[in-house]
């Protein structure tokens, strides 16, 4: 029987909870099986890169992030690379999403490489994303009316929890659990290639 490939870009953004990228990757690799693989590739945004070590991220995940985009660019007919990414994936999680990034989205600006992403992502295929943010900034009423405007394009939200945050604020905000976020693709994935 052949192997069912499911391919996911996973993209984050410059939310701390970008420190679980390791763990998330790791999570995901676990629940591949006989029937169904999983491949993965990673978006960072910028500010994503403070809170990760490029060395954490296992080789059989390619890092893309801006530098990458305009490198590989040169001439007309070259291959975009946001455009290209957007064709390979399955789906794309979002995990963690910052209030900088959800309201460029919501907006529908797209300036970087994930954004770009997004922008060009057919909406027949699935996009989770998982908010992450202080509390204030989550309770400010803008964010729920952009993550209204997300899942009215047909996104899936995994909403964050709430915990004492590395500020030292407690309350909603934390992005949610990874075993939370890895059932919930698992789950999508499953259905998707179900229905395929």
């Amino acid at each position: 029987m052949e192997k069912k490939l499911f391919n996911i870009i996973i993209g984050v953004t410059g939310s701390v909870a970008t420190i679980k990228l390791p763990l998330l990757i790791e999570s995901l690799l676990n629940i591949n099986n006989v029937e169904n693989g999983y491949k993965f590739e990673v978006i960072c945004t910028e500010r994503s890169k403070h809170f990760f070590k490029i060395t954490d991220i296992p080789e059989c995940c390619s890092l893309f992030d801006d530098a990458v985009e305009w490198s590989s660019w040169n001439q007309r007919g070259d291959p975009v690379l946001h455009i290209e990414l957007g064709k390979w994936a399955d789906m794309l999680v979002i995990a963690p999403l910052d209030a900088n990034t959800l309201a460029k989205i919501s907006q529908g600006i797209c300036d970087n490489l994930l954004t770009c992403t997004v922008r060009a992502w057919d909406v027949s295929k699935p996009l989770l994303f998982c908010p992450a943010m202080n509390t204030l900034m989550y309770k400010h009423p803008i964010t729920a009316t952009q993550i209204q405007t997300l899942k009215g394009w047909g996104y899936k939200d995994i909403p964050p929890i709430e915990k004492k945050l590395i500020c030292g604020d407690t309350g909603i905000g934390a992005m949610a659990e990874v075993d939370t976020i890895v059932q919930r693709i698992k789950t999508i994935a499953q259905d998707h290639v179900k229905n395929k």
